[in-house]
């Protein structure tokens, strides 16, 4: 049996623990440089604000219909996201994240007697403990909870956010309740092409004459969704993941440059946070990809985004190493006089630190892993990137619109809430 966990609202909701009084109010949260809305409380769905829509188009409706905004604190949702795993480990070791937000569980192996009543547990537990509202799914595949979670969220009232599929009628009652376009897999194209054919739900999608059409349009990934809705297990539960394949670090600036200092300054900052996520999973890179965004509406020549990709003779995860290999290219891509509203670093090729080669006769200084260990601890044990790089800003590290920020309650000693006893 598999459940999924998904927290309701989860930005709102993360805004809404440490800020109690906008419980049963309308919330937004808005995207980096406070730009898009990506989070809604469920009263804001009620009053029409779409999910996406910039912030400087409905500002005035915003006021209008006393609707609090956030700016996204992604420092308290990365913590709460943390928090909510590790207590979801207590009832079965085999947890997969999907998202900030969501989790599949594997129960297999695991002798449950009653499924509802574990997954009331669940909710209460992170209800209690972090005051974030959930709603979970259980069924025999990870495709069918997720149809059961789906269910859960939209039916609160009657399935108390804790929703079953333990039985033939319950998942042929769902499969015909789900539309096509809201199956796990099914992309808004493929929708189309099957709503064409009059596919109109995932109880149509597993009818045997679909099958042939699905083997030549969908291929293996097809058969698999088939056989998952039809309650055959074939999905494996993925392990996490020892490295990624690329790292990127990417952000709009809090306002256009045009000085090659600033510009230097912010792409300097990108690449050392990049050799930091590299150095925490034990890896290295080869390859470094430097990219400058100008304003295309102030710009007076058609070309506007700069792109460069320089490999390493030796792999590394050196914050000096990177940033002067970034600062490079970035000096080659620079043009005076032109604002830049964006730019981003990337590392790739990237392989287990105790997998690295030594080179004979060119090689990085020794001295640099010594002082990133260093760096590390004391990152570690005074908070993050305390010490930086000359070249970099001492005072900030994320510059962006944020109008709205709410504090670090949980990761700021200095914004920890203070409770008085007497």
């Amino acid at each position: 049996m598999y459940a999924i966990v998904d927290c309701n609202n989860f930005y709102a909701s993360c805004e809404r623990v440490f800020h109690p009084e906008f419980i049963g109010k309308p919330i937004v949260v808005l995207s980096n440089n406070d730009g898009c809305v990506i989070a809604r409380s469920e009263e804001v769905k009620e009053l029409g604000i779409a999910m996406g829509n910039p912030e400087f188009k409905i500002r005035d409706d915003l006021k209008r219909l006393n609707v609090k905004v956030f700016s996204s604190n992604y420092a308290l949702y990365g913590d709460l996201s943390n928090r909510v795993m590790i207590i979801l480990k207590q009832f079965s070791p085999n947890v997969e994240i999907y998202s900030i937000d969501e989790a599949f569980i594997n129960f297999e192996g695991m002798s449950v007697g009653d499924y509802q009543y574990c997954g009331f547990q669940m909710k209460e537990r992170l209800q209690k403990w972090l005051g974030l509202p959930v709603s979970i799914g259980f069924a025999p595949t990870k495709v069918l909870s997720k149809i059961a979670n789906k269910i859960a969220k939209k039916f609160p009232d009657r399935t108390k956010s804790v929703y079953i599929i333990d039985s033939e009628e319950k998942r042929i009652k769902a499969l015909k309740w789900t539309k096509i376009q809201d199956v796990w897999g099914i992309g808004f194209r493929l929708s189309k092409k099957l709503i064409a054919r009059n596919v109109m739900t995932a109880f149509d999608f597993v009818q045997p004459e679909q099958e042939n059409w699905i083997k030549r349009e969908m291929g293996v990934v097809g058969l698999r969704l088939k056989n998952e809705l039809e309650g055959k297990s074939v999905l494996e539960f993925d392990e996490p993941r020892v490295s990624k394949k690329s790292i990127a670090i990417t952000r709009s600036f809090e306002s256009k440059l045009s000085s090659f200092d600033d510009l230097k300054e912010r792409i300097s900052t990108f690449a050392t946070i990049c050799a930091e996520k590299l150095r925490k999973q034990n890896t290295c890179c080869y390859t470094v990809i430097v990219f400058i965004k100008k304003d295309k509406y102030q710009n007076s020549s058609q070309r506007y985004y700069y792109s460069m990709m320089e490999t390493l003779p030796f792999a590394s995860n050196s914050n000096i190493t990177i940033s002067n290999l970034a600062i490079k290219m970035m000096k080659q891509m620079y043009e005076p006089n032109q604002k830049y509203q964006k730019g981003g670093v990337i590392v790739t090729q990237i392989i287990p630190q105790d997998a690295k080669q030594f080179h004979l006769f060119e090689e990085e200084n020794p001295k640099h892993q010594k002082l990133m260990e260093v760096m590390d601890y004391l990152h570690k044990k005074m908070g993050q990137r305390k010490i930086r790089l000359g070249n970099q800003d001492l005072q900030r590290t994320w510059k962006m619109r944020q109008n709205h920020l709410s504090k670090n309650f949980t990761t700021d000693i200095n914004d920890i809430i203070e409770v008085q006893c007497k």
